[in-house]
């Protein structure tokens, strides 16, 4: 994170002359890359669509044809011109929708689907009849590609800001303590693109230093944000909750902000809570931010069962080989059974058995108490780096999460779910203070947020917090993004031990 000192105090001239020369050497700029990246995305869907026009041609033709006498090259290139049009009319391009969370890929569906219905209708209504081949080709394969290369784009985005190129500067601006976790939010999700630069904090004189070190400038009050904005270049703020930042504060923010090509983002002091759950309502000229209930019963949770279920499935017949392969492995490596059954919590606080390739010699239980002064993890559980009780096999094993594939078996007995909370033991759940029972709320898991997020690297707080993340927030989308992300962290085998 780029610093600038806190003990710096300039007067009201030299703050303009630091704006003017922001704006000469171009820093002031510092959202040219959302519009570079917003024509790069134009012409990555316009690739697609073509792509996807070529391939229906090539299908349903093998080359050229005619429909009442116009060439399918000028069907197939209306067709793409029209879909651009949709697209951007659905605001596929606007730079707030882009490179974070799931209402890119949401749009880009729903244009898609609205492009369909508009050729059906129009074919229906002029009695065009349009190669049924050739439509049925060219919208499912265009929408593929657009998916697939709005993912490529947005990985590449993800790539740039790893390197610190690409991201929004932005300055806190709230009580010291909101702001410090605020900065510590965005440390934890360094994909959003937004980095902390400064901030403006009632009466603060000193750095807000974040838990892990971090350290941001103040650089000023609530009452001098345009001049911490020339003096840190930020082209965002953020504002938090604050005793001094009242309703008539907020409002003459904004008006000052107006023109400036600053935005403006609200933090609200509800944190964890996603898109899904909120809308904002005007309640008598007041923008009221409502909170759904987390959605933990009803028709999607069936869906979820059946999607559960059937993957499972899907993944036993397939793997079958590999896991008798593996538990062979296991009985050869080391005495004991392949399988290793162990009793934890599940939703509601029911006991399930869990199964798992033994990856522990089978003394490994009672051997735990001499070996629990070395603990390295904080909070209830027990976790060594170097532990003697694992099997040169079992290493291999929990490195690459092979040990948890029997899991499956769990899973289609309707036991645990692909993705959830960690299955818990009991003496853990013993443990549990404060809202760490919710973690029970919904089915354990295979994988969830806390392994694709550093696994056993984790402190004790941080799962816990991802673990009620996924709890409030819980979707179908969510499950497919956190098994797309475990195969990524399971391939890296970091954070596992």
């Amino acid at each position: 994170m780029r610093q600038v000192s806190s003990s710096l105090h300039v007067s009201p001239a030299a703050v303009g002359a630091r704006r003017l020369s922001l704006v000469d050497d171009g820093r002031a700029d510092t959202t040219g890359w959302e519009r570079r990246y917003a024509r790069s995305l134009v012409l990555v869907d316009a690739g697609a669509l073509v792509l996807a026009a070529a391939l229906a041609l090539l299908t349903r033709f093998g080359g050229s044809s005619t429909l009442r006498g116009i060439s399918y090259y000028a069907v197939a290139a209306a067709v793409v011109v029209f879909w651009m049009a949709v697209l951007a009319l659905s605001r596929c391009y606007e730079p707030r929708f882009l490179g974070i969370g799931t209402e890119e890929f949401k749009r880009i569906g729903n244009a898609s689907v609205r492009l369909t219905a508009v050729v059906a209708l129009f074919c229906y209504a002029t009695q065009l009849e349009v190669a049924r081949g050739f439509l049925g080709v060219a919208l499912p394969a265009g929408l593929l590609l657009l998916l697939a290369g709005r993912a490529g784009a947005r990985a590449r985005l993800r790539q740039q800001r790893r390197e610190g190129r690409s991201t929004h500067r932005v300055l806190a601006v709230g009580g010291e303590h909101h702001v410090r976790e605020l900065v510590e939010q965005l440390h934890r999700e360094p994909m959003a693109g937004l980095a902390v630069v400064g901030a403006c904090v009632p009466g603060g004189a000193h750095p807000v230093v974040t838990s892990d070190g971090a350290s941001v400038p103040v650089l000023g009050s609530l009452t001098t944000v345009k001049a911490a904005l020339a003096l840190c270049g930020a082209d965002t703020v953020a504002v938090t909750a604050s005793a001094g930042l009242n309703a008539q504060a907020l409002r003459r923010l904004s008006y000052d902000l107006e023109g400036t090509g600053v935005s403006l983002l609200v933090a609200p002091a509800l944190t964890n809570v996603t898109g899904n759950r909120i809308s904002i309502r005007p309640v008598a000229g007041l923008p009221l931010m409502h909170v759904d209930e987390p959605e933990l019963s009803g028709a999607r949770k069936v869906v979820k069962a059946l999607f559960d279920r059937g993957v499972a499935l899907f993944a036993l017949s397939v793997l079958a080989p590999v896991l008798l392969t593996l538990a062979v492995l296991v009985r050869l490596t080391s005495p004991g059974p392949a399988i290793f059954r162990q009793e934890r919590v599940g939703r509601g606080g029911g006991l399930f058995r869990v199964w798992k390739f033994r990856s522990m010699y089978v003394d490994a239980e009672a051997r735990k108490a001499e070996l629990q002064h070395l603990n390295e993890h904080d909070g209830v559980l027990f976790k060594l780096r170097d532990d003697p009780r694992i099997t040169p096999l079992g290493q291999v094993l929990r490195k690459y999460s092979l040990d948890e594939l029997p899991q499956l078996i769990n899973v289609l007995r309707g036991e645990m779910s692909l993705v959830g909370p960690r299955p818990p033991l009991a003496s853990e759940v013993e443990r549990y203070e404060g809202h760490a029972h919710r973690r029970l709320l919904v089915k354990p898991g295979i994988t969830g947020l806390w392994q694709v997020s550093g696994r056993s690297d984790l402190s004790w707080d941080e799962t816990v917090r991802l673990d009620l993340q996924y709890v409030e927030n819980w979707s179908l989308g969510l499950d497919i993004v956190v098994l797309a992300k475990t195969v990524v962290a399971v391939v890296r085998g970091s954070g596992a031990y």
